[in-house]
């Protein structure tokens, strides 16, 4: 097994965990492999964590500092059923990123893709990242 597989497989781990401190940083971990179909399902579980905000916040941070399409695609569908106070924590965690350093993806050219999705939920949760990446300019 390689060091890769098995980093995966213990945050894989780590997302189910009762501990929050767990989560979120399976949350991190998980970020680079989004496209990845179990990381990608125990991300979006991350992100609509019904028990602690912060794994939503630095499962959110996490995905947008990643910038890859596979990425920003999970906070699109978790937005799209997520409750108000989970969408608060995602869109800080979005701010979060796109505060933090000068090297974050272009956001916007992410949504722009996502914006044309087959997936009506995929279009609406990139509606709603790209007018939270706005709010960070004003």
């Amino acid at each position: 097994m390689s060091q890769m597989t098995r980093g995966l497989e213990a945050a894989l781990s780590g997302a189910s965990s009762p501990s929050w401190s767990q989560r979120a940083g399976a949350g991190r971990a998980l970020a680079p492999f989004a496209d990845v179909p179990e990381a990608a399902e125990a991300l979006v579980g991350l992100l609509l964590d019904a028990e602690d905000t912060a794994v939503t916040r630095q499962t959110a941070e996490a995905l947008i500092l990643a910038g890859t399409v596979a990425a920003v695609r999970l906070i699109a569908l978790a937005a799209a059923e997520a409750d108000d106070n989970q969408a608060d924590w995602m869109r800080t965690g979005v701010h979060d990123a796109l505060a933090g350093t000068d090297g974050v993806p272009d956001i916007a050219v992410v949504c722009g893709q996502l914006a044309r999705s087959y997936e009506a939920a995929v279009r609406r949760g990139a509606a709603e990242i790209s007018a939270w990446a706005d709010d960070t300019r004003c």
